[in-house]
């Protein structure tokens, strides 16, 4: 089956083409940052465990990747700090949907989230940095369209790739970000939940997950239009209720 990837940068509410793309399941469980002393060692071992794992998993996405411009940005080294999609939305029908995802990090003020805190909603995932100027650029987007569908029935939830808590905050405020951020930097355990569908290093990248936890739409590089995501939200959240 073929994927439909929509490249119009302006989307009406309803409806949006549907793209199918065939997918396999995948279910990975990702264990929640612990602080304190008596976790010292675990800790470290998660962190290594972490990068080991997610190495991996950027090795095997770039090694089937030859033709891919994400590949070629990524062995290129431009210097800019990010690898950016094209803005391609790729959206997937139930029945091709693959395993719930789980996840679990620990967000910016030090809490720990995941995707049993988020079961039964629609889920809006997004992955960041505060250096990488697209996601700067759609920052404010993001933040609309989780104004409009706040106890609606759809959560957001970001994933911070490259900064320690600080930096993050601080894009927050400057943004006005309101909902939580988890800070991944360390050991790329929710990238590597992730790495079937955000592709090394690609940033950013938006994922929205069905009430089910499932990967039903995604948009690699920088939303173009906040009608887009809210359309896609739209949509699932209705799918939720019917």
């Amino acid at each position: 089956m073929h994927a439909v990837e929509h490249h119009d940068v302006r989307a009406p509410r309803r409806p949006l083409r549907r793209g199918v793309v065939p997918r396999a399941g995948r279910r990975v469980a990702v264990a929640g940052h612990r602080r304190g002393g008596g976790v010292m060692r675990a800790t470290r071992t998660r962190r290594v465990v972490g990068a080991a794992a997610l190495a991996a998993a950027s090795a095997l996405v770039l090694a089937g990747c030859s033709s891919d411009p994400l590949a070629e940005q990524y062995r290129e080294g431009s210097g800019k700090g990010y690898i950016a999609g094209d803005g391609t939305i790729s959206e997937y029908p139930v029945d091709e949907r693959g395993e719930p995802i789980e996840f679990e990090g620990e967000t910016i003020e030090g809490e720990a989230l995941g995707s049993d805190d988020l079961a039964g909603e629609v889920v809006v995932v997004n992955f960041w940095y505060a250096g990488c100027a697209p996601c700067r650029a759609e920052a404010p987007m993001l933040q609309e369209v989780f104004e409009e569908f706040d106890g609606e029935g759809a959560s957001f939830v970001g994933v911070n790739v490259r900064d320690q808590a600080a930096t993050a905050a601080s894009f927050e405020e400057n943004f006005g970000i309101t909902y939580p951020s988890i800070i991944d930097s360390i050991d790329g355990l929710v990238q590597y939940a992730f790495a079937g569908d955000v592709p090394p290093a690609a940033v950013p990248t938006t994922l929205v997950l069905d009430a089910e936890g499932r990967v039903a739409a995604r948009i690699l590089g920088q939303l173009k239009d906040a009608s887009i995501l809210s359309t896609i939200v739209g949509d699932l959240v209705d799918e939720a209720a019917a």
